[in-house]
């Protein structure tokens, strides 16, 4: 157990049945009141971030969370199947909960799987990924008044706007955060 006032950023904890990893942490003390401690947090099953008032003086579960290196396989068509690196035990997670990791995911990456008491809670993915652009507009000559960017296809089918000078073939930095392109490779 932990008192609330002693969260910090990147904590993790349990509350009403759910994992929490804490964001930001506000304490909010005026005279003739308790302490009001306003945590920002966002839940580690369904990926939301909201916010949890607490008073003074509260106490929470702490929740460790593990982080395992697996290598991605391959997509059997419902979920994603993983390896784990030294055991080479194989885990399935379904695809509705991975919609947004899989644009930056091929077979054969590494990547880190976050479990809570065996329950897999996701995939952490890194800033920046490394992809090729498989299909790319031409670009038009003359057509630089503003900041000019075209669209394009990268191999794991998700689509963004890049610089005019990028060609077919090409390896793009892309950011995890936003899908955008964030330079060449």
């Amino acid at each position: 157990m932990v008192i609330v006032n002693d969260l910090k950023p990147g904590m993790n904890f349990e509350h009403e049945g759910n994992i929490y990893q804490v964001l930001n942490i506000d304490h909010n003390k005026t005279a003739m009141r308790q302490m009001i401690i306003k945590v920002k947090v966002k839940n580690l099953r369904s990926g939301v971030i909201n916010e949890i008032s607490f008073t003074g003086g509260d106490k929470v579960e702490t929740a460790h969370v593990e982080r395992k290196v697996m290598q991605y396989l391959y997509d059997d068509g419902t979920s994603l199947v993983f390896m784990d690196n030294e055991t080479y035990d194989q885990i399935e997670i379904p695809k509705e909960r991975l919609e947004w990791e899989m644009k930056f995911m091929k077979p054969n990456d590494n990547l880190t799987i976050s479990m809570y008491e065996g329950e897999i809670l996701g995939v952490m993915l890194p800033d920046k990924v490394e992809l090729q652009i498989v299909e790319c507009e031409e670009a038009v000559k003359g057509d630089t008044a503003t900041s000019a960017s075209k669209n394009a296809v990268l191999e794991t089918g998700l689509e963004i706007k890049v610089p005019l000078f990028i060609q077919n073939g090409e390896m793009v930095v892309i950011s995890t955060a936003d899908g955008k392109y964030s330079g060449r490779a």
